[in-house]
């Protein structure tokens, strides 16, 4: 009786936070047994065939405790914000988002590179609420990116300087997916008809 009575915030607080977990305990072993070498076994290698693994395991491999860190607020907002926006909406965004900037990464960026970390999900995170708030045009949209635009806008800087050790490809195919899932999900059938159910109603 008491499941079905939950919040749905709950749930997604839940959701968010055990994602979050895995990436500390991954981190933490990996720091750990160095013998393993996730990030080199399991991050995305450029135009290399055992690099495609990558596109599936790299968001979840970071090189060390100060990357982890840099991601974990930034990951827990932003994807915070995109749960808010529906469950559904955030598990479609996260894998084809993930999908769309691994492959991105492997054919575009430098060969003898290797790409690891959250950041490709979190700037997707970003394209899903400005895509969002331009194709819905309510309130509420608008108030989430604004938000986000004032907490992480600055991360856009990233698409325009390359620095050494941040994978600028990561952030623009993650913003690219973000944007192209947004736009997918938002711009669906079953999408306009509620939105039209609502508005007669």
């Amino acid at each position: 009786m008491g499941n079905k009575n939950r919040s749905p915030f709950y749930d997604n607080a839940l959701l968010l936070m055990g994602i979050t977990l895995c990436l500390w305990v991954i981190t933490i072993v990996d720091q750990n047994t160095p013998e393993w070498n996730l990030t080199i076994n399991y991050g995305i290698k450029p135009k290399i065939a055992t690099g495609i693994l990558g596109i599936f395991t790299a968001p979840f491999i970071h090189i060390n405790y100060p990357h982890l860190i840099g991601n974990t607020i930034p990951f827990m907002v932003l994807g915070g914000m995109v749960l808010f926006s529906g469950r559904r909406k955030f598990i479609f965004t996260s894998i084809l988002s993930a999908l769309i900037s691994g492959i991105g990464i492997w054919i575009f960026a430098r060969e003898g590179t290797i790409h690891t970390g959250s950041s490709t999900l979190i700037f997707s995170y970003l394209g899903f609420i400005i895509i969002q708030a331009w194709i819905t045009r309510s309130c509420l949209s608008a108030t989430l990116a604004i938000i986000s635009g004032a907490l992480y806008g600055t991360l856009l800087l990233t698409l325009l300087v390359n620095q050494e050790g941040i994978s600028w490809h990561g952030h623009l195919f993650g913003l690219i997916g973000g944007l192209v899932s947004g736009f997918l999900i938002l711009s669906s059938p079953s999408q306009k008809k509620r939105k039209a159910v609502i508005k007669i109603d």
